[in-house]
């Protein structure tokens, strides 16, 4: 792709705190060398779990930290050293919003608009994303989805052509979720730079179309969302179920070299299908232990296989 069509460099980058206690007790040094791009009309994810580096890594992107190493250019420039011109053309949502607590969500809207040139309609900004309902609260009383909606507008107030979004479903009911995934979509289709982090495996499958997965603030993994999840087991399948029956791991195990996980409750998870032979076995296994699952399906695998494969190969190496 030509240089103009990328909104977002990060190449190499690193970045050393000195030893940070990780949550499992290990002292971590985050930043390696990270590297990425985001393009223009494209949504990018960063995945990894808590403490792999995303935060740090998006901080750089934002020029709230400079990098100990390595670079980064946004729309052309250094965002470390950015002018309030720079920063106006960039939107940040926050997961834990930073939104002022006492103001009430439409308030704060205007206000931001004021400090825009050529502001986004702050009416139609609270339409879209059903903020009307509950205009007359302050902030502090908002559920979590509440401010979620109200930082997803803040970032957008200022008409930016790069925005960074920090979880931006967490704790959206489905109507209001479906109302950010089809904004998303828009803002793509209008030529936006989005830079996605999420937890949520499935909102990142549906929305991404470049992800890159680091680990212990390195590169890990990248591509698209087929790329990744054809690569990781060559293309093998996964059949879920639910049965009130318990079933044993070990005995479909020694008997097809299936995998067998319990997922919650009733449900479960075999892996490892390759072939038609495969499903035949599992089948016949479960016929054997008398089972008729009341549900199941076949599907390929998913981004939070690929995401979960990676974990355990990361354990299994430690």
């Amino acid at each position: 792709m030509p240089a103009s069509s990328t909104a977002l460099i990060v190449d190499e980058l690193r970045k050393d705190f000195g030893p940070v206690p990780a949550l499992d007790g290990r002292m971590l040094r985050v930043l390696h060398g990270v590297s990425l791009r985001a393009d223009f009309g494209s949504v990018t994810t960063l995945l990894g779990t808590n403490g792999a580096g995303k935060s740090t890594t998006l901080a750089c992107a934002q020029g709230l930290l400079k990098p100990d190493g390595g670079s980064v250019t946004l729309l052309g420039e250094d965002p470390s050293s950015a002018n309030a011109a720079l920063r106006s053309r960039v939107g940040v949502m926050l997961q834990d919003g930073g939104l002022p607590p006492s103001v009430r969500p439409v308030s704060l809207l205007r206000h931001l608009a004021r400090m825009y040139r050529n502001p986004a309609n702050v009416g139609e900004l609270v339409r879209r994303l059903a903020i009307e309902d509950f205009a007359a609260t302050s902030i502090r009383r908002l559920s979590g989805g509440q401010k979620q909606r109200v930082a997803l507008a803040a970032a957008l107030v200022g008409r930016p052509e790069v925005i960074f979004l920090d979880e931006p479903s967490a704790g959206l009911d489905p109507q209001s979720r479906h109302t950010v995934f089809e904004l998303i979509g828009e803002l793509r289709e209008a030529g936006l730079a989005i830079i996605l982090t999420t937890h949520l495996m499935d909102d990142a499958q549906r929305l991404s179309d470049y992800v890159y997965i680091i680990d212990s603030g390195r590169n890990v993994a990248e591509g698209t969302v087929a790329e990744l999840t054809a690569s990781a087991a060559s293309e093998s399948r996964i059949v879920d179920l639910t049965t009130n029956a318990p079933l044993n791991a070990d005995s479909l195990h020694s008997s097809t070299g299936l995998t067998l996980t319990r997922r919650d409750g009733d449900h479960y998870r075999i892996t490892g299908l390759h072939t038609a032979a495969d499903l035949a076995a599992a089948t016949a296994w479960l016929a054997h232990q008398e089972v008729l699952p009341s549900s199941l399906t076949l599907q390929a695998r998913t981004l939070e296989d690929v995401f979960l494969d990676l974990a355990t190969t990361k354990e299994e190496g430690a």
